[in-house]
């Protein structure tokens, strides 16, 4: 191991303490543990200027940070408000491959319908279109990715949640969870932890009752689909390695 690795090692483990001891005490979904290795207040180098409010710092590497304490707050919101819908009434949407298991799990586990990959134009909009579906409420990984079921949630007056990462844009989104949205950890624990306290909000279940595992949610890594999938992103000009979007770069802040 080299001396700079050494060194950054050094800094990670001493930010991870100072953060637990922030954390400390705090009432909390999960242990500050938990979602520290995961990763979920971990945004992008880039925030929109939607998205500053939401902002608790910056890392001396340029990464935006989000409270967990926030994050934790608006697990519980979103859960409260989709348990008031019927599990029918609610599609659960996830274009990118990290996201693809988690949607498929919290959908099963709350009688939801999923749509993972590419969404079909038309699906919430064309009464004639093969798939078609009217849900009351959506919940999304990424309004970037995610852009067309957006899109049309918006046209005809559905519910719209998501999933918000520091560079992402909300243009008729009525509530989010601002958190890291491309981190394969970071959506397994946050979809667990929805599905869990979806599930007690309906009073279907206690948390103590709740048997399912974080990893029961993680995607599996596939290097070959990770690789075709971040191309056909990239050729459709959502997004740039890095989190940069092609043809319109977030304010700097």
């Amino acid at each position: 191991m080299d001396e700079e690795t050494k060194v950054r090692e050094q800094k990670d483990t001493k930010q991870e303490f100072d953060d637990t001891e922030f954390y400390k005490g705090k009432d909390l979904l999960i242990d500050i543990e938990t979602y520290l290795k995961s990763g979920v207040h971990i945004g992008t180098k880039f925030k929109t200027g939607e998205m500053r409010r939401y902002i608790f710092k910056k890392r001396k590497d340029g990464l935006q940070v989000f409270n967990i304490e926030t994050i934790d707050k608006r697990i519980r919101l979103v859960a409260k408000m989709l348990s008031k819908f019927e599990g029918k009434d609610i599609a659960i949407i996830a274009r990118r491959l990290y996201g693809h298991k988690p949607a498929r799990k919290l959908a099963a586990m709350i009688g939801a319908r999923e749509f993972v990959g590419r969404f079909i134009p038309g699906t919430f909009t064309n009464p004639q279109a093969r798939i078609f579906f009217e849900p009351k409420a959506i919940f999304i990984a990424d309004p970037l990715a995610d852009s067309q079921a957006l899109k049309e949630a918006a046209e005809v007056g559905i519910t719209v949640i998501t999933l918000a990462g520091s560079d992402s844009p909300m243009k008729n989104i009525d509530l989010l969870i601002p958190a890291n949205n491309k981190g394969r950890k970071s959506l397994a624990l946050i979809y667990y932890l929805l599905a869990r306290e979806i599930l007690v909000e309906r009073k279907e279940i206690t948390r103590e009752a709740f048997t399912a595992a974080v990893g029961d949610f993680e995607q599996e890594i596939d290097e070959a689909a990770e690789e075709k999938a971040r191309k056909s992103m990239q050729s459709r000009g959502l997004r740039r390695p890095g989190g940069m979007m092609r043809g319109r770069r977030p304010r700097r802040e």
